[in-house]
């Protein structure tokens, strides 16, 4: 090449390599937005046993290990260790909702129940409200309307001939007879 051409050929390679650099800077935001307006659907992972304040307010110093058993169902956690005592865990993760953690210590002297520490427990109603909250957004309709109902009314799928059934075959015994 001669070297005039490549002299005249400088401020336009530059031009091209800066606006080549300054493209990738716009593309790396752009892929960034579009990764934070789109998130991955999260696994709603619940772990543990979910313990109402209505169940914390049955238990009874007294009480014996089978009863409050029945009450609060098998603990999550038991010791060798610390055989007088039950935990009780409760967590749940939910995508766009803070976690919930729960825990609810069961001690017991000798079979009786002797005390109960542990979270505020909520109700079973207010427990139930925390989960019912969706995030904003809204919800489509689960029903057809008459308009769409005729609409579809003459899409319907044909109904297909009953497929042949299959042949048959007779196999030998795997093993041999045995006389008798």
């Amino acid at each position: 090449m001669p070297l005039s051409l490549l002299r005249s050929l400088q401020p336009g390679l530059a031009l091209g390599l800066c606006a080549a650099v300054a493209g990738c800077g716009t593309v790396d935001g752009a892929s960034r937005r579009i990764a934070d307006a789109i998130t991955p659907y999260k696994v709603e992972i619940v772990q543990g046993n979910f313990i109402s304040r209505e169940q914390v307010e049955l238990l009874k110093p007294g009480m014996g290990r089978q009863q409050v058993r029945e009450i609060l169902g098998t603990p999550l956690v038991t010791s060798v260790f610390h055989a007088d005592r039950w935990d009780y865990v409760f967590t749940l993760r939910r995508q766009g909702v803070e976690p919930q953690a729960r825990r609810l210590t069961v001690f017991f002297r000798g079979e009786t129940l002797d005390r109960v520490e542990g979270d505020t427990m909520p109700s079973e109603s207010e427990f139930v409200a925390t989960i019912n909250k969706r995030r904003a957004g809204k919800v489509p309709p689960l029903q057809a309307t008459e308009e769409q109902l005729q609409r579809n009314a003459g899409k319907a799928p044909q109904p297909q001939p009953p497929a042949p059934a299959p042949a048959t075959a007779s196999y030998p015994p795997l093993e041999p007879s045995v006389a008798r």
